[in-house]
């Protein structure tokens, strides 16, 4: 997370406006309107809304508070030891736990009151439990007064703080205060770091950006140290040991060897060993500056031995510059970029990832195949040509140039066909046609198309003559008509076999008539078969018997038979065969075509009822209590008719303040 991350923080309300936010929303987002009249339950949701409704504003706001501020221990080593140095840890971690601390207390009020309300028995009670919820979680924020007021002041803060990338390409410039720092920085980028002549002018972190090589690389100005232990160092100086320590950069330290900035050379090369250790891993350039005063070979010979063994320590380069006279400034921004580039590189090659993939990896080396030198070779053409000069009247003309000449972009058209390579110049601007004499030009693109096709004519002549195709007419005919007579089996087959399918798939797989046989048949094998078939014949007799006396009812009663509307003669008859002092028989009703219908117990209308005006009597009843429902267009009691699907005056809800009052 950079910097610049951290900008993105909304403002923090002091607790007072905290209250005013989430009351006034709570008053203008719920319902208003309750009565002593109402059911007890809606009684208890409307409070319970309310209760729930400033639960969830007080959550989402100091949600989104706790979420903005960045947990110390997420974000960069570099931007976390900033924080502390700036904001103190401890501190900064307190305001935010207090702050979560609060929320939760919030929550388990709400919590509590709401399971209060469930069982409040009046309006009264109701409205003082909601009070007292209220009250409890406004005395909650109230206490978050200083938390609050801390974390808008470091907010305000954070905003004023450049923007550091930790993992980009950096240069780091530190040193003692005065040594021309912020000088160098204002040369080489477009920053505009203020710059005086005493110490601690730059009392925070200032960044540039310059561009290297087709990247961006971002330059960072610290505030001067001075050579005291850490416990004793200030904030300013605190947060050049930050950045020292956590960035991975290119370090640049400058040093005055005119003693300008009032510290002696022997103080400057004392403070470089004593913050050595973080430059450890780093590419460092010693900058001696101020070299229109004092360079390095005038300096006496005992700083400059001094000087000269920082020089021979590994990994470190001098560059000698003057942010004055701009002396070797660009040489060094060259040098630093080049350093860290190539360091970045090695740390690579280095790192864990290579180990993995090195094996896949294969750089073929070419091998000299004799040892005859071979330099490279330019032909004294080449040499003796003279350098364009588009002011030279004799210049060659370029494709450009006739651009210009003949109307310039969006006019001029390139001619493709110029630099065409055919036997003759002059065919380059012949239009090819599509078709010539009947014939598609496309098909005689090869030059040798007209041999070949008078060859293959030829051989076409000689198989004809020769009676080659004769008897391949009459051996490719009798093979046709082979085939057409073998599809035509096939496909009869096929449809054949398809109706087949399509006939027998409902069907059961034996004839009905295989399964059935005569009464003299069967009694045949039972008997074969030591059985006594005497019970089913006397059964068959008597089943033969009651078929013809039904046939006979049949036909007596269809003489008297009602007919109906349709021409249907209707009749009775018993299909028990029992007499009339047996049990009583069944009456089925029969219609002339045979088929007979279960004549209806009773009538159902009367179920239930003594008689018949009993029922009359019912339902008289029925319809004059339905009377009242009929003049309110109902269809019964249930039917709840709502006349407007969406009275205004109910759904439009409250208005905001400044809007007409329509309710």
């Amino acid at each position: 997370m950079s910097t610049s991350g951290l900008k993105a923080i909304a403002p923090v309300p002091t607790a007072a406006d905290f209250l005013d936010i989430v009351l006034s929303k709570t008053q203008r987002k719920t319902p208003t309107v309750i009565h002593k009249n109402f059911k007890i339950s809606r009684i208890r949701n409307f409070y319970m809304r309310k209760v729930k409704f400033t639960q969830d504003s007080f959550d989402e706001k100091l949600a989104a508070i706790l979420n903005d501020f960045p947990m110390l221990d997420d974000i960069h080593p570099f931007l976390s030891s900033l924080m502390n140095v700036l904001y103190d840890k401890n501190h900064y971690k307190l305001a935010l736990g207090q702050l979560r601390t609060a929320r939760h207390l919030i929550d388990q009020v709400a919590k509590d009151y709401v399971r209060l309300l469930k069982f409040g028995d009046s309006l009264y009670r109701c409205k003082q439990l909601k009070k007292a919820a209220l009250g409890r979680m406004a005395t909650i924020m109230r206490r978050q007064k200083d938390p609050l007021a801390y974390l808008e002041q470091v907010r305000q803060h954070i905003s004023r703080l450049p923007a550091i990338d930790p993992n980009t390409r950096t240069l780091l410039i530190c040193g003692y205060p005065n040594v021309g720092k912020s000088s160098f920085i204002n040369k080489v980028t477009r920053a505009d770091v203020d710059v005086q002549p005493y110490a601690f002018t730059t009392k925070s972190l200032f960044v540039g950006h310059l561009d290297y090589k087709y990247l961006r690389w971002q330059v960072i100005d610290t505030p001067g140290i001075l050579d005291h232990p850490l416990e004793e160092m200030n904030t300013i100086e605190m947060q050049s040991i930050t950045a020292l320590a956590h960035l991975k950069s290119c370090v640049l330290y400058f040093m005055d060897l005119s003693e300008q900035c009032g510290y002696t050379v022997e103080a400057q090369c004392k403070l470089f060993h004593s913050i050595k250790p973080l430059f450890n891993g780093k590419p460092t350039v010693l900058v001696i500056n101020k070299i229109d005063v004092m360079r390095l070979e005038d300096l006496r010979a005992e700083s400059r031995a001094l000087v000269q063994e920082i020089i021979d320590t590994e990994d470190v380069k001098c560059v000698q510059v003057s942010c004055y006279s701009d002396e070797g400034v660009m040489d060094l921004r060259t040098q630093a970029c080049d350093a860290l580039l190539a360091h970045r590189v090695d740390t690579k090659v280095k790192g864990s990832k290579i180990a993995s993939v090195i094996n896949r990896i294969h750089v073929a080396q070419p091998k000299p195949r004799d040892d005859v030198a071979r330099p490279p070779c330019i032909p004294d053409a080449v040499k003796d040509r003279k350098k364009y000069d588009k002011n030279d009247p004799e210049r060659r003309t370029l494709a450009r140039d006739i651009e210009l000449a003949e109307g310039g972009a969006g006019v001029y058209n390139i001619n493709l066909k110029e630099n065409y390579l055919l036997a003759n110049p002059e065919w380059k601007m012949d239009i090819m046609p599509e078709i010539m004499d009947g014939k598609n030009v496309a098909d005689f693109i090869d030059p040798d198309i007209a041999e070949k096709l008078e060859a293959l004519e030829r051989e076409e002549e000689r198989l004809e003559a020769e009676g080659y195709y004769d008897d391949a007419e009459e051996m490719e005919d009798s093979e046709d008509e082979r085939e057409r007579i073998e599809a035509r089996i096939a496909l009869s087959h096929k449809i054949r076999s398809q109706s087949l399918k399509k006939s027998k798939k409902n069907q059961s797989r034996l004839p009905r008539s295989a399964g059935l046989a005569t009464l003299s048949q069967m009694t045949a094998q039972l008997t074969k078969a030591g059985l006594d078939p005497s019970r089913i014949v006397e059964r068959a007799a008597v089943l033969q018997g009651k078929r013809k006396r039904d046939d006979m009812d049949v036909d007596m009663d269809g003489g008297d038979a009602d007919m109906d509307a349709g021409g249907d003669a209707e009749g009775w008859m018993d299909v028990d065969g029992e007499d009339d002092e047996g049990t009583p028989a069944k009456r089925l009703k029969t219609n002339s075509g045979g088929v007979t219908k279960r004549e209806p117990r009773g009538n159902r209308a009367l179920a239930g009822m003594r008689d018949q005006g009993q029922a009359d009597r019912a339902v008289k009843l029925r319809n004059l209590g339905q009377r009242p429902r009929n003049m309110l267009a109902r269809a019964g009691e249930g039917d709840r008719a709502i006349k407007t699907k969406m009275p205004k005056h109910l759904f439009a809800g409250k208005r905001k303040g400044g809007k007409t009052q329509r309710r």
